[in-house]
């Protein structure tokens, strides 16, 4: 019986036990403070070239090159870049401004050592009129672009992000996909916050939106954008020209479907940028290359209807000034003579505009602010302004101080960079819209403008100056 009892006795001091870590467990847990999200100074949305080319800067900038950066790129790691491979067909025309930046950085040499072309002079005419205007790089310091491949640009910037320095501050993820972000308005812990989709979360003082036009960082900033869809698709592929004694002028000729562009890579290639109606498009790329090649050449010497009235007045504008007939001042691109195979791709053109570049804890740069038609070569050339005058913001807020974030700082790059976007955005998308007309006052007013700005001096400096720097 005592046997039995002391049995009992020993089940029951085991059963509450038990009942007791059960019990405090499950309070430990309900009371565990939740764990804080990894925290960096800066978030960045988007590895593309802008937000990439951002990293590399506040890496290589003294003030800056202590912050703990965190650079999430969609896409898989980068693979590099092969100075002996063909070329590709995703190329910018980029400005003085943007090799300056690359200049400061450190990436400018590693790009020109691989393969860079100039771009001398620049002719752009109107194959409804032949209006036409030459810009020559003779009055200037510097060229007036540099046409480069965006994976030679990417690579350069990567290849600053290896050293040692730069590693111990600039991590990067790929394959990841924001899901939601949050700022300091809307949370309680006074920082911004990025939910990834497979449920990461990591705070920063500021995040960066370089993540496109579909900017999910721009959506949540909550502020107002003009966008337009222009119904057009750009087609990009790399061609093979005809021999020529040095192939360093990039040629536009405005056609009624849009215009279209050759830009120089070397003596005997060059990449066509073709903005067309989108059945055009999906037509030339089902076309084999030979077939691709004469739509091509078609393209640029093609004579479209002229009206009587605007040749006779553009005749009489450049004798009153000055100038031979236009006819005589107007040269041809180098023929195409093929189409370098699994080069030729299409993608949506249009415009859109971020009515603010910043908010408390977040900014905007690149396409995620700003997306423009490429007749300008101007795209990329904005996101690379938008670095220089965001990390100059940045650096002044270090300097006196302040919090990475400080929204005093963010606005001051924000003024500067409207300065500079705005009347670029705003004459580029005049641009298209005058040019996707063959209505006669149109294209009337379209080549006076045109032809004048060619037969003055001052103008013509002022926009090329716009354009280059």
């Amino acid at each position: 019986m005592s046997i039995a009892l002391n049995r009992q006795f020993v089940h029951q001091i085991r059963a509450m036990l038990v009942r007791n870590a059960t019990t405090g467990a499950s309070y430990a847990l309900a009371t565990a403070p939740k764990p804080q999200p990894e925290h960096y100074d800066i978030i960045i949305g988007g590895g593309g070239l802008v937000g990439t080319t951002f990293a590399a800067a506040l890496s290589k900038t003294p003030v800056l090159a202590d912050k703990r950066v965190l650079l999430l790129e969609g896409g898989p790691p980068f693979k590099g870049f092969n100075p002996s491979a063909p070329y590709g067909n995703r190329v910018s025309a980029i400005n003085q401004n943007a090799v300056d930046l690359f200049k400061t950085i450190g990436a400018w040499d590693r790009m020109e050592a691989a393969r860079v072309k100039p771009v001398k002079r620049m002719q752009v005419w109107d194959a409804s009129s032949d209006a036409l205007i030459h810009f020559h790089n003779e009055h200037f310091a510097d060229n007036i672009a540099c046409i480069i491949e965006n994976d030679l640009m990417l690579e350069a910037v990567h290849s600053l992000l290896q050293d040692a320095n730069a590693k111990k501050n600039v991590e990067i993820r790929n394959g990841v996909r924001i899901e939601k972000v949050s700022l300091p308005s809307e949370n309680s812990s006074n920082y911004s916050e990025v939910h990834l989709k497979t449920g990461q979360v990591y705070s920063c003082d500021l995040l960066i939106g370089a993540d496109g036009f579909n900017s999910v960082v721009r959506q949540q900033m909550g502020v107002n954008v003009f966008s337009v869809d222009y119904q057009r698709m750009g087609l990009v592929a790399t061609v093979d020209v005809s021999d020529a004694d040095d192939n360093a002028v990039a040629w536009q000729r405005f056609i009624p479907t849009g215009p279209i562009a050759l830009l120089p890579l070397n003596d005997k290639t060059s990449s066509l940028v073709w903005s067309t109606t989108q059945e055009h498009a999906r037509q030339l790329c089902e076309m084999g290359n030979k077939e691709f090649a004469d739509a091509i050449n078609e393209a640029f010497v093609k004579q479209y209807p002229k009206s009587e009235l605007i040749v006779k007045s553009l005749n009489a504008l450049n004798s009153l000034m000055g100038q031979q007939q236009n006819q005589q001042t107007l040269h041809l691109p180098p023929r195409v003579t093929g189409v370098q195979d699994n080069t030729r791709a299409k993608f949506p053109l249009g415009f859109l505009h971020a009515a603010s570049y910043v908010s408390t804890g977040a900014a905007l740069i690149g396409d995620a602010a700003h997306r423009i038609h490429p007749m300008a070569g101007q795209g990329v050339n904005l996101g690379y302004s938008d670095i220089r005058y965001l990390v100059e913001a940045l650096s002044d807020a270090v300097y006196a101080g302040a919090k990475i974030g400080d929204k005093h700082y963010l606005i001051q790059y924000e003024r500067k960079s409207l300065i500079k976007n705005i009347p670029i955005l705003v004459g580029v998308h005049g641009l298209q819209s005058l040019y996707s007309t063959d209505f006669s006052p149109v294209v009337f007013l379209r080549s006076i403008g045109l032809q004048l700005t060619h037969n003055i001096p001052s103008i013509k400096n002022f926009f090329m100056k716009r354009a280059i720097g």
